[in-house]
């Protein structure tokens, strides 16, 4: 699991934005198993990847249309095998009707843990080559936050699959990250294990912006 992380305005979302080509980039190219992104088909692009976001927005429908948007050629085992990967079934089991409860507007009331469990099983269903988690925990508690970094990773090992996680908390990128990219002004300042970005930044930017407390930082000059 690859985490992009760095001050507000780094560029992480608009990284995250470029994957499925809501916009593309003004230079370089952005490869996906060898092949540039522009020599994708729009919807056959956008079919192979995830994306997870911070506010979930939920349609007056069922629980079922909320987690297929309104797709009628997913299977129902299918879709209940994206709910309980996501542990949705955690929650759907206390509703009357299941997947046929109304949630939304003026369905029943799901809380913000339970509303990032539907867009993760959105993303599951569509059975993504890629998942984008673009700081899907940020508007939680603390307590629902470390639940939920537990299970993404548990889902991470279980499905195997490419995951690139925006996040701006130190703590969720070092418990959770295969590799971090840090950035600074859209620049990338230093990308490895949590490890090898803890204990040997490469610069003093990185050294302060990792870890809470962050690293003490001494004015010295040196003379021979």
């Amino acid at each position: 699991m690859i985490f992009l992380t760095g001050h507000s305005g780094a560029g992480k979302s608009t990284f995250i934005d470029l994957l499925p080509r809501f916009y593309d980039p003004t230079q370089g190219r952005i490869l996906v198993d060898g092949k540039d992104l522009k020599d994708f088909r729009l919807n056959d692009l956008r079919e192979r990847i995830g994306i997870v976001t911070q506010s979930v927005f939920l349609f007056n429908a069922t629980l079922r249309d909320n987690i297929t948007l309104g797709r009628v050629d997913i299977p129902e085992e299918e879709v209940v095998r994206a709910a309980r990967a996501a542990h949705a079934h955690k929650f759907i089991s206390a509703l009357h009707d299941g997947y046929d409860t109304l949630v939304g507007e003026r369905g029943v009331m799901l809380s913000g843990g339970q509303r990032q469990r539907v867009a993760i099983g959105r993303a599951l269903v569509r059975d993504a080559d890629i998942f984008l988690f673009d700081e899907p925990l940020s508007n939680l508690d603390a307590k629902l936050r470390a639940e939920l970094r537990l299970e993404i990773k548990k889902l991470h090992k279980a499905l195997g699959s490419t995951m690139i996680y925006v996040t701006h908390d130190q703590i969720e990128a070092m418990t959770l990250a295969t590799k971090i990219a840090v950035l600074k002004d859209g620049v990338l300042q230093q990308f490895g294990t949590p490890a090898e970005i803890y204990n040997r930044p490469n610069n003093l930017f990185v050294a302060d912006f990792m870890g809470s407390p962050s690293m003490n930082l001494i004015p010295a000059k040196v003379k021979v």
